[in-house]
């Protein structure tokens, strides 16, 4: 009987009836939505916003870096500084035609080659000439981390666009997944840029860093000797051993020619008197993997698009010789940021790799050539 007079006895089957018809209601509604595409399209639109978002990010960060070249070029007394940045932001490189592979190497690295000669003199020319070799070094790597971010900003602006013209969500949503690697990638671009108008080391300069080290350790015989452009080495003896350590010409920002630097200094010796060559560079490591970790195996350790790795490679199949390569493990924003001490604690760890190697597979009177890859900004020799 008490529930009988219970207000609330007879109206809950009323309330829940009001609820299963307000959930079809919205499920009918829902589904209008998406067969006319209006679902799609306020989704599209939602997309669109985030992306816009992260793009103005983008253009803040290239302009940022624009700037910075533009403060550093007046500082040093440049002249058509707007040329500059005009010609160099837009800089591309076509590649050499791939479906004849014959010499594809050699064409490839005339291409790259232009291309680096082409910045370099554009910047040196608007510059008075007692402006020295390592602040027009600077300005170049500037220049390309500028264009770097300009071509990834112009990238993600046509992809949204071209979604958004024709309609195609898949596009806009695949372009939106890949939103937080390209954040990433632009936000590392960025502050490296930082560093190096600094001339802070960063950690791709891990391999001559190394072969700074071992410069300065180890008893000096001869050098240093630039053999190629932006490339020097010096020969030392350790345990008995010739041992000759080529790295980029620093402290400026550059790679120098390690595979041509090699490729010379072994013709120019006896190469029956070479037992190894020892590459030692900063690899990116897989996540989960500490910072400054140590691992070796066979091969060139170098990241570069291959001509000066193919040297290497040539030159010892020509005269048999083993190839030692030495990685310092990093993930890719402590690749091109400042130089952390985890870093550096590996590039000590792989000096010590390097001296054993030497020790276990050489033998006294051996001759052995370590090479240090990577960006020298701010380290010297």
């Amino acid at each position: 009987m008490a529930n009988a007079t219970n207000p609330w006895f007879g109206g809950g089957s009323d309330l829940a009836t009001w609820i299963i018809a307000i959930s079809i209601l919205i499920s009918t509604i829902l589904s209008i939505f998406a067969f006319l595409g209006i679902a799609q399209g306020f989704q599209l639109r939602i997309w669109k916003a985030q992306i816009e978002s992260r793009l103005r990010v983008i253009e803040s960060y290239r302009n940022d870096v624009r700037d910075e070249v533009r403060k550093r070029l007046e500082k040093l007394g440049a002249r058509n500084i707007d040329r500059i940045l005009e010609t160099v932001l837009d800089y591309f490189v076509i590649g050499p035609v791939d479906i004849e592979p014959t010499d594809i190497v050699r064409r490839l690295e005339r291409v790259l080659r232009t291309e680096e000669e082409r910045i370099e003199a554009l910047v040196a020319r608007s510059l008075p000439k007692s402006v020295g070799d390592v602040n027009i070094k600077n300005v170049v790597t500037l220049l390309a981390i500028a264009n770097a971010l300009n071509t990834i900003y112009k990238y993600i602006r046509h992809i949204l666009l071209t979604g958004i013209k024709t309609r195609n969500a898949l596009l806009v949503a695949q372009l939106w997944m890949m939103l937080p690697l390209f954040m990433r990638i632009a936000k590392a671009y960025y502050d490296a840029s930082r560093v190096i108008a600094r001339g802070i080391p960063i950690g791709d300069a891990a391999g001559p860093l190394a072969a700074y080290k071992l410069m300065n350790s180890l008893k000096r015989l001869e050098g240093p000797i630039e053999i190629v452009k932006d490339t020097i080495y010096s020969v030392h003896e350790f345990e008995n051993r010739r041992i000759i350590v080529v790295k980029a010409k620093g402290p400026g920002s550059t790679v120098g020619r390690p595979g041509e630097a090699v490729e010379k200094i072994i013709e120019k010796l006896s190469p029956s008197s070479i037992a190894s060559i020892i590459t030692i560079d900063a690899a990116l490591k897989m996540e989960g993997e500490p910072t400054g970790s140590v691992a070796e195996g066979t091969g060139v350790a170098m990241g570069d698009p291959g001509p000066e790795k193919i040297r290497i490679e040539r030159i010892a199949v020509k005269y048999q010789l083993p190839l030692y390569a030495i990685a310092i493990k990093m993930g890719l924003e402590e690749a091109i940021t400042a130089l952390k001490k985890e870093v550096v604690d590996g590039v000590n760890k792989a000096i010590e790799r390097a001296k054993m190697l030497i020790l276990e597979e050489t033998k006294p009177g051996d001759t052995v050539i370590i090479v240090g890859v990577g960006n020298t900004l701010g380290v010297a020799q």
